[in-house]
């Protein structure tokens, strides 16, 4: 059912009709920062009326439609220019795929565990532009790199930290959730894979555990994930790795949970009947890890680029650290994810990557013009990334 926000039913002088699938956390600052453009005229489609109902207040058309119904997708997108995807991880990759079958250009920031490469061949014949894991990171991270790859003679190591936290800690978690427990907890059972002297490394998630200082925050522990994803099929940089920041203390209370069974996928035998420990744990952490209304999250990122210029080894480093925004009601990981994507849906309506086939940020990054106009986007926001180039 299509709900049509208050007032005329399109925009002044313009005609670009956006269609944002899921209006969660991020899908709902996606839509937000959206509407504001005058040239863009936003639909929001998510299965939660009360979800739908907030966003008209913000200025898009909604559309109460369940998502997980392959048939209830075409509907959406049916008058679509362009198609944002901000679903749940698990739905991702079928999501993009019906997206691109129906001819549509898609910038996508779901976590899904396939390969989106897979559908490269598909999108290129279908002439469609299909810009996949467009959040903060992936997404940003990937940007960077991208970047630098273009711009350095060589690159040599690459290294990124980066964790969603809450601003005050609380017994026994010391962590809150931006989004999806079951999502976070798939990040701490997917072995991680690195790159180091051109090979590549898989590690248990969870491991490799260093504490890492930074100055205005103090110092937290980072751990190993699976989250390079695309920048292995597509970076040349011999040495990477990323790692997800968390409060000290936070892995080894998940590595308890996860080596006694309480993530597990295969069904197990309980009083009730049959159950996977993952969904009862995924079930019992959602109110726990859910942030209050308003309650204050940060996002911190560290990202570091090793290589020559000129002869000269060169150190590029690029810091992050945002806040929620009490003004806009938006918590930071919101914040830093959808603006990230939002920046790159204008890149592509503006014509900047115009590429049909699947594409991730390293590729976009890599065009000196698309990687100035996503820090531009992103500084307009009050996303602030400070960089700094040490000559080593």
């Amino acid at each position: 059912m299509l709900i049509p926000r208050p007032g005329p039913s399109t925009l002044q002088g313009g005609s670009l009709n956006i269609v944002v699938l899921g209006g969660g956390r991020v899908g709902g600052a996606i839509v937000r920062d959206l509407t504001a453009v005058d040239d863009f005229n936003v639909t929001v489609a998510d299965v939660d009326p009360v979800t739908v109902e907030r966003l008209l207040e913000d200025g898009a058309d909604g559309m109460c439609i369940d998502l997980s119904d392959p048939a209830n997708i075409e509907r959406a997108i049916a008058d679509a220019d362009l198609v944002v995807g901000a679903v749940p991880g698990f739905m991702g990759y079928r999501t993009v795929e019906q997206v691109i079958d129906a001819g549509k250009p898609i910038v996508d920031i779901s976590f899904f565990p396939e390969d989106a490469f897979a559908l490269s061949a598909k999108a290129a014949k279908a002439g469609v532009t299909c810009l996949v894991d467009c959040g903060i990171a992936p997404g940003l991270s990937n940007l960077v790199l991208g970047r630098l790859e273009a711009a350095l003679d060589e690159t040599h190591s690459f290294r990124c930290l980066v964790g969603g936290l809450p601003v005050e800690r609380n017994w026994p978690w010391d962590y809150k959730a931006p989004f999806s427990p079951a999502d976070v907890l798939e990040e701490y059972t997917r072995p991680a894979r690195f790159r180091r002297d051109g090979q590549e490394v898989v590690v248990p998630a969870l491991s490799d555990v260093e504490l890492v200082h930074f100055p205005g925050l103090g110092t937290l522990e980072a751990f190993a994930t699976d989250g390079l994803r695309s920048l292995l099929k597509n970076a040349k940089t011999p040495t990477m790795v990323e790692k997800t920041l968390r409060y000290p203390g936070h892995a080894e209370l998940m590595r308890i949970l996860r080596d006694a069974g309480f993530f597990g996928k295969a069904p197990i035998q309980a009083a009730s009947g049959q159950v996977r420990p993952l969904d009862v744990t995924s079930a019992l952490l959602f109110d726990q890890w859910q942030f209050e209304e308003g309650e204050p999250d940060l996002t911190v990122m560290r990202m570091e680029v090793e290589g020559t210029k000129d002869g000269h080894r060169v150190l590029h480093v690029y810091n992050l650290l945002d806040h929620y925004h009490p003004e806009t009601e938006t918590s930071s990981m919101a914040r830093t994810t959808g603006y990230m994507c939002t920046a790159l849906v204008n890149v592509v309506a503006s014509g900047l990557w115009t590429e049909p086939g699947v594409a991730a940020p390293e590729m976009v990054g890599a065009r000196e013009d698309c990687f100035h106009a996503v820090m531009k986007h992103l500084e307009a926001r009050d996303v602030h990334i400070f960089h700094h180039r040490q000559d080593l």
